[in-house]
């Protein structure tokens, strides 16, 4: 696959342990996250993006990146435009857009999984509804 093959972006920034955020957080390039954020967790510009969020992390709004890798809890809507890998602690609760997906055994999510072409404007049944019959 071709998201495999590119370089993944440095983590250039990391919530630790034992931190809470509070409010908004916009990062480029790679963020890892191993504390709490309660707002939303967003890629900004159009670059490559990472964020990682490690087993004892906890986010408490949405999650919009690149590359997004979970093995903590998400409370919130999750939206990655090119690879999502869910390692087996992973916890969403919220609806899930992808475009690439990898789940662990053990990983759990309590929503809607959508692929990133379900959101495009094309009807989503295209080959069921054809006209060569």
């Amino acid at each position: 696959m071709w998201f495999s093959r590119k370089k993944q972006p440095p983590i250039r920034s990391l919530i630790g342990e034992g931190t809470a955020v509070h409010g908004e957080l916009r990062f480029s390039e790679g963020l890892r996250v191993d504390g709490e954020v309660i707002g939303d967790v967003i890629a900004a510009g159009d670059g490559a993006s990472l964020v990682v969020i490690s087993e004892n992390a906890r986010i408490m709004g949405k999650v919009i990146a690149g590359h997004v890798i979970i093995n903590g809890e998400v409370h919130g809507p999750v939206a990655s435009s090119e690879l999502l890998e869910l390692q087996p602690k992973a916890r969403i609760v919220g609806d899930v857009h992808y475009h690439a997906l990898e789940m662990h055994q053990g990983a759990k999510i309590d929503g809607e999984l959508r692929h990133a072409s379900a959101t495009d404007d094309k009807p989503t049944l295209k080959l069921a509804a054809s006209n060569d019959h």
